[in-house]
């Protein structure tokens, strides 16, 4: 592969997809957008050039980004890029060339800290593979009434999509499910279907309560 970089997305939120393997590009370089599933399993780091992540899924609110990147790979960045918009320029400056968000980061120190007491990545890597099991548990057993989008082997830990029958059905879910307390199930418009996402922060218990909603729901509509 003759390329500057490769840049992949490791968990696509939309689709609800996601690489169960780090690709393997030779001596490529490889970005990966890691926003929807950092600290969410084990990943070898070592296999990319660089890594970045937004803190809204699995780090903290909104308003700050993660980058890791290799020093040799900082180095070869072009110099015709404004200062205040490199990478290196950070990475020299520990972060402070301008006034970062100071509240956001102290509120990322507490998930992390937070991510250790839980048992750290290991723990929630199983932890994730068990809640997002019960709802595709549930799927996969309804005999085609939910309907998984991906194939088993590509499915996120994270992002749980799937259809039904028809858009009467999936509206008439929306509406019930919400009147449960189950927020924000419908997926963008321009895709249409239904999404659960079990972020890090999502409990065990509101994913075996969605579970439990979805059954109920089959045996009255199906």
């Amino acid at each position: 592969m003759n390329s500057a970089y490769l840049h992949i997305t490791m968990n696509k939120t939309i689709e609800g997809s996601r690489y169960t393997t780090i690709p393997e590009v030779d001596s490529t370089p490889l970005v990966a957008d890691l926003t929807s599933e950092i600290l969410s399993r084990k990943l070898d780091l070592q296999r990319f050039s660089m890594l970045y992540a937004g803190a809204q899924k699995n780090l903290g609110p909104a308003g700050v980004t993660v980058a890791i990147i290799r020093e040799n790979w900082l180095e070869k960045a072009s110099k015709k890029i404004p200062e205040i918009m490199r990478y290196e320029t950070f990475a020299k400056n520990k972060s402070l060339y301008n006034t970062p968000p100071v509240h956001t980061i102290y509120l990322m120190n507490l998930v992390l800290k937070w991510v250790v007491k839980q048992g750290g990545v290991e723990q929630l890597e199983h932890q994730n593979s068990e809640k997002s099991g019960l709802i595709y548990d549930v799927i996969d057993a309804s005999g085609g009434f939910y309907q998984g989008i991906i194939e088993v082997n590509d499915r996120s830990h994270m992002n749980i999509t799937w259809r039904m029958a028809n858009e009467g059905i999936e509206r008439q879910f929306i509406e019930e499910s919400e009147a449960n307390g189950f927020e924000g199930l419908a997926r963008y418009r321009s895709v249409g279907g239904l999404r659960a996402s079990a972020y890090n922060a999502v409990s065990y218990e509101a994913c075996q309560a969605l579970a439990d909603f979805m059954i109920d729901f089959a045996r009255r509509n199906g």
